[in-house]
């Protein structure tokens, strides 16, 4: 098929995708549109990376720089986003007073600022990382905030993952790339790098197994098909991506997350909490054991890594030579920055620019302050995961999916930075709405349902006990 052909084709079935899910009854405001940018700029590629066809830092002094177009774009977004917070003021109050770990965590990264040795830059990547904050807040201030993540994630995964299948069988000078170390070729779509695609199709096909799920739970068959159709389309081309990126971290991820939905889905055990978090710390733990305590076990072989976890073991034993201040680190996304990153570039011809491993980037840039700042948001944002599950088994679903996802894809990369997906992600599934905020309605899965009857009195029975009594026994045939 010509490319040309296939684009007009491409368009045609994303337009066909939001028809077959466009649901009459949700009602989101014009102002989701600002989360559904970033987030679609935060899984892909920035705007002035699809004008450089060579997606390569040839030195670490290009980190200090940045795109003048770039940092107009994500200004514009924050301030909008700010804008849309103010004129919600009650509801966005409400949600930070409920949410202040994420804000003690978030001004800690922003003090860390001060001992920087390049506070313009660590402030610029800070002001980023707020925007992460900010549209969460967007998405969750909306007056049905189930309807607006699904929506989010719809937008974005609807636009992103055909256009990956798109660019990597018709369009390959924008979604293939050859590595220029060995000149391997790998696919990218609208990523940067396999490892990106990879993270696309973790965030945005969960979203989708979410939606499949959720339809194929539903009791109205006429409604049910369209969006089985829609999502179940989208899933197929997610996991074609994961085939074509070969990213195993972003694969492993999603296959532990994805039976973790496919679990809470059924509703007897969306109801025990505690096999609910039994079975995530024993998640957790062989993964760990087996990631980074014991390699014998088997679980980097059966991801397709050698021991060395693709020599990130080595990388983490010269990161932990390096002199840093335990306490408070180098300052907010400090460290791989000057000569700390030329020397390392010089000692590993792969040119890292993270840690690959999440709580060892939080020490390196923020020390141990950081690293307890943040395991608290994990402990407290498990809870609210938990306790979610519990309320509404669909959107709790969904946060507890994304929630483990993120806890596991840090141990081999980096994802509590900036404006990562992974980290937006997490965002979204610890964050507390209150049942009914200030501002207006509980979301709706929240909502108590109370039939004509039951709000006749005030402790919503109908009527009193020896009357409930009597209508049993009248009820009830004798024996």
């Amino acid at each position: 098929m010509p490319s040309g052909l296939a684009a007009v084709v491409c368009a045609a079935g994303i337009l066909g995708l939001f028809l077959l899910d466009r649901d009459r009854t949700s009602r989101t405001s014009p102002a989701l549109w600002v989360p559904a940018a970033w987030l679609g700029i935060a899984t892909s590629r920035d705007i002035s990376q699809w004008f450089n066809t060579v997606l390569v830092t040839d030195s670490p002094d290009q980190l200090l720089e940045g795109s003048p177009v770039d940092r107009v774009i994500y200004a514009g977004l924050l301030v909008a986003g700010l804008v849309v917070l103010v004129s919600r003021a009650e509801r966005a109050r409400s949600l930070l007073r409920a949410n202040w770990p994420l804000v003690v965590f978030f001004l800690f990264c922003a003090i860390s600022v001060l001992w920087s040795d390049y506070p313009f830059v660590a402030f610029k990547r800070w002001s980023k990382a707020l925007g992460n904050l900010v549209m969460v807040l967007v998405v969750l201030t909306e007056r049905d905030p189930p309807a607006a993540v699904r929506q989010l994630l719809t937008r974005t995964g609807f636009l992103l993952i055909p256009l990956s299948v798109l660019l990597i069988k018709y369009f390959p000078q924008l979604g293939r790339h050859f590595s220029p170390w060995g000149g391997m070729a790998y696919n990218s779509g609208v990523a940067i790098g396999k490892n990106g695609l990879g993270i696309l199709c973790l965030v945005l096909g969960l979203g989708s197994l979410w939606r499949f799920l959720a339809a194929l739970s539903r009791d109205e068959r006429p409604r049910m098909a369209r969006p089985l159709i829609a999502h179940g389309a989208v899933l197929a081309m997610a996991l074609w991506l994961f085939w074509a990126a070969d990213s195993a971290t972003s694969l492993g991820c999603f296959l532990i997350a994805a039976l973790l939905l496919g679990l809470t889905s059924r509703y007897g055990f969306a109801r025990r909490p505690m096999v609910v978090s039994l079975l995530v710390a024993g998640i957790v733990s062989v993964c760990v054991l087996g990631l980074l305590v014991d390699t014998d076990m088997g679980v980097a072989q059966a991801m397709g890594r050698d021991s060395t976890l693709t020599t990130r073991t080595q990388l983490w034993r010269d990161l932990l030579r390096i002199s840093v201040d335990p306490w408070v680190g180098t300052g907010f996304e400090s460290f791989w920055l000057g000569e700390r990153a030329k020397a390392l570039w010089r000692t590993h011809w792969w040119h890292p620019n993270q840690a690959h491993n999440g709580y060892l980037e939080v020490f390196l840039n923020l020390g141990w302050i950081g690293v307890i700042l943040l395991g608290f948001v994990i402990a407290w944002g498990f809870r609210n995961v938990v306790g979610a599950v519990r309320r509404d088994r669909e959107l709790g679903g969904l946060r507890l999916a994304f929630f483990v996802a993120a806890i596991l894809y840090n141990l081999t990369e980096a994802a509590f930075k900036v404006m990562h997906p992974v980290w937006i992600a997490f965002l979204l599934a610890v964050t507390v709405v209150p049942a009914a905020d200030a501002g207006g309605q509980a979301p709706a899965a929240e909502r108590p349902t109370r039939t004509a009857s039951a709000a006749a009195t005030p402790s919503g029975r109908s009527g009193s006990r020896p009357e409930r009594r009597n209508n049993h026994r009248a009820l009830t045939p004798r024996q």
